[in-house]
């Protein structure tokens, strides 16, 4: 009986060492259907640390959103070098800011507006609005439409473009109704979003690319490369 134990114990742990081996396979393999969402891009800042954007290009992918500016005065120290070697080696390329809680839209917009280049072709702008990393406060629906209002009208006008939001799960739970005459970039680890109104959708937040050392998000277009193009092309 205590031989049946012991060895009914170590199948048990196997078993399990294999479930959970099983379930890190799926997690870092994971991809859309690529019939349906033909192309695959990717969102990078300074903590991707030196990208050989060539390599990146060459992997699959066809676009990068790069983080430009936080806050009212943050400028991303890796923004005008990711932005001119991801154009360089032939991806479409946009920026992004990450919008904060604690400044108005109004500062944020200026922000936005002094650093990131015209005159380029450039995917829409897109502000990133999440509670990780934000500031403790959190504003009410309707104060969040008012700084966003602020904060979308100048860049929208700046580059011609109706912005693209991107939303974490609990940013949309608390705020997408409020944003919803806005393009969405919706973040939905493994699963396809379950809300419509979407452009980007990143499915992954531990993804490998070739020529980044470590994790990076991924996302796909809903959309193929007549899509792309339009969001790329010149206002």
């Amino acid at each position: 009986m205590k031989n049946r134990l012991i060895l009914w114990g170590v199948a048990s742990l196997v078993l399990a060492g294999l479930v959970v081996a099983g379930g890190v396979f799926y997690f870092r393999t994971y991809s859309p259907d690529r019939i349906r969402f033909p192309l695959r891009g990717i969102d990078v800042s300074h903590h991707q640390g030196k990208i050989d954007w060539r390599r990146v290009a060459a992997d699959d992918v066809a676009f990068a959103v790069i983080k430009a500016t936080e806050g009212g005065d943050h400028v991303d120290d890796a923004f005008a070098a990711n932005l001119r070697e991801a154009r360089a080696a032939g991806l479409a390329v946009g920026a992004y800011h990450f919008f904060t809680f604690c400044r108005p839209g109004a500062d944020q917009a200026k922000n936005f507006i002094a650093v990131v280049p015209r005159g380029e072709p450039l995917l829409p702008p897109v502000v990133d609005i999440e509670f990780g990393g934000n500031c403790p406060q959190r504003p009410t629906p309707e104060q969040l439409d008012a700084e966003l209002a602020a904060f979308l009208g100048p860049v929208e006008a700046a580059f011609g473009k109706k912005a693209i939001v991107y939303l974490t799960d609990d940013a949309a739970a608390a705020y997408a109704r409020q944003i919803a005459t806005r393009p969405l970039w919706l973040r939905s680890l493994l699963q396809e979003p379950d809300r419509d109104g979407w452009i980007y959708w990143q499915y992954h937040n531990r993804g490998r690319v070739d020529g980044i050392n470590g994790d990076v998000d991924l996302n796909v277009l809903k959309g193929g490369p007549a899509r792309l193009t339009e969001l790329f092309a010149a206002p």
